[in-house]
């Protein structure tokens, strides 16, 4: 019986120290994995950039496991063309562009996670107030983007309030957001829909102005089953299956990096200007609030999001590449 008793102990024993050098050697081909991969990261500058900046210090300062190149642009085609020839691992786009990416490269992307939700505000400079989307009914609205997102969003909004953009209201678009700072100069009775950071700045400039609604909540009030979902970030395919832990240590990183601009906006502010992704860190810092800046994966984000490409496949096919993504798209 002792002798029985010895032998199983002996066995449980050998069991036990497999498998610890079984989880210790896969904990070091993982951190090896990690350690030994360089991502190349591509972040536009805006407010879809702002979610990395501090995972960007970070990195710079070596306190992260992976090691991180970052590279900041101001162009989405500078990004397009990173992401289809390889130089690019993983980028912070609008998710429009992801999607078309999708469709151009036949599944070259997929998206991992939404940073940035809707960032266009309906700014107001006369004292009478606007309360709702109703309100704007027979006024005329300076904004930027026909024949792209903020146009597809604002005629969205307006249609699901009752309002025909083309008969009960006068929009009038201008080329660039820095156009509309100028705007109320002439027309100081104007609506204006402007994007973050361009909203702050403007009503930074002309004082009693304000920003009465965002378009985010306007958008949720119409269909809570999706969100105003506008900025996101994409890895390549081949990447990701190549590199999975990397995949999910970015995610980590990059979660922290997001909860540090509420942890500390002014240091994130400082970033910003710093990274180049906003033009000065006071604009920043008065901006990122109405960014509406997040950390959404998984299914959440794949529910959310679907609804909000399927508007803009609605308005215009091409503003997604030519088809809304198949399952491959989600990285779930």
């Amino acid at each position: 019986m002792k002798k029985t008793l010895s032998i199983l102990l002996a066995m449980v024993m050998i069991f036990s120290f497999a498998a610890c050098s079984n989880n210790a050697q896969e904990e070091t081909e993982t951190t090896e994995a990690v350690d030994n991969v360089t991502v190349n990261a591509y972040v536009i500058s805006g407010p879809t950039g702002i979610g990395a900046v501090n995972m960007m210090k970070d990195s710079d300062n070596g306190s992260l496991d992976t090691d991180y190149n970052f590279t900041v642009v101001s162009s989405p085609d500078e990004v397009v063309s990173k992401i289809s020839n390889g130089e690019a691992d993983i980028a912070a786009v609008a998710t429009n562009l992801a999607a078309s990416l999708y469709n151009k490269t036949d599944g070259g992307v997929q998206i991992i996670a939404v940073n940035t939700l809707g960032v266009l505000y309906v700014l107001n400079n006369t004292g009478d107030e606007i309360n709702s989307i109703e309100d704007l009914k027979g006024r005329t609205i300076y904004t930027t983007g026909q024949g792209a997102n903020p146009e597809y969003i604002i005629n969205y909004v307006l249609e699901n309030n009752g309002i025909d953009p083309e008969n009960d209201v006068t929009i009038e678009f201008k080329s660039e957001g820095s156009e509309l700072v100028s705007v109320w100069a002439t027309e100081p009775d104007a609506v204006i829909i402007a994007p973050q950071p361009v909203a702050t700045s403007i009503t930074t400039n002309y004082e009693g102005s304000v920003q009465c609604l965002d378009l985010t909540d306007e958008w949720e009030k119409i269909d809570d089953s999706s969100s105003l979902m506008m900025g996101c970030v994409v890895a390549r395919t081949e990447f990701i299956e190549e590199h999975p832990q990397v995949i999910e240590s970015f995610l980590e990183d990059y979660e922290n990096s997001i909860n540090a601009i509420t942890d500390d906006l002014e240091t994130t502010a400082s970033l910003c200007e710093e990274y180049g992704i906003v033009s000065a860190a006071a604009i920043a810092q008065n901006a990122i609030p109405y960014c509406n800046i997040c950390f959404i994966t998984g299914d959440e984000m794949k529910e959310q999001l679907t609804g909000y490409l399927n508007v803009l496949y609605t308005a215009d096919p091409t503003s997604i590449g030519g088809a809304m993504p198949d399952d491959d798209f989600w990285y779930v």
